[in-house]
């Protein structure tokens, strides 16, 4: 049996200067950067009650200008463009990142839906999208007797 030395990449780069690319990849591998990189999507609640569907997307420091909601063949699209950049006269700063957002969701509305009377608002973060249901899709009871 005999042992084999293994040298992870990491090792092998420090070579003569030891923490020297340590500090570089801290830079590289931050994770504000890796956290810009990553697509994002709103987290939605999908909900039904007796007469209405109900989607919730957590959508928050977005404004209610921002936002499109399409319907089309009974798919419900919902996105948002934001980007926020300032005319900075002072150039002290370290670190500035531009922010630009934007976000698509598509949602597939059942047969049941009634796409003439949506309704949407925005309200402390939250887009609330009330869908009703048609009138003949509207879930009844009634007691039924046992003979």
């Amino acid at each position: 049996m005999s042992l084999i030395k293994f040298n992870s990449p990491s090792q092998s780069k420090n070579g003569l200067l030891p923490g020297f690319n340590n500090v570089f990849d801290s830079i590289f591998d931050d994770a504000f950067l890796t956290d810009r990189m990553m697509s994002r999507v709103p987290a939605a609640n999908i909900s039904e009650s007796a007469d209405h569907f109900h989607v919730e997307l957590a959508v928050p420091g977005i404004n209610k200008d921002d936002f499109k909601i399409k319907l089309e063949r009974n798919i419900l699209t919902i996105s948002a463009a934001q980007s926020a950049h300032t005319n900075d006269e002072q150039k002290n700063y370290t670190k500035r990142e531009y922010s630009y957002s934007s976000f698509v969701r598509s949602f597939t509305l059942p047969e049941s839906a009634d796409e003439n009377a949506i309704d949407a608002k925005y309200t402390d973060g939250v887009l609330s999208i009330d869908i009703p249901k048609r009138e003949e899709a509207k879930s009844t009871s009634r007691q039924i007797e046992i003979r």
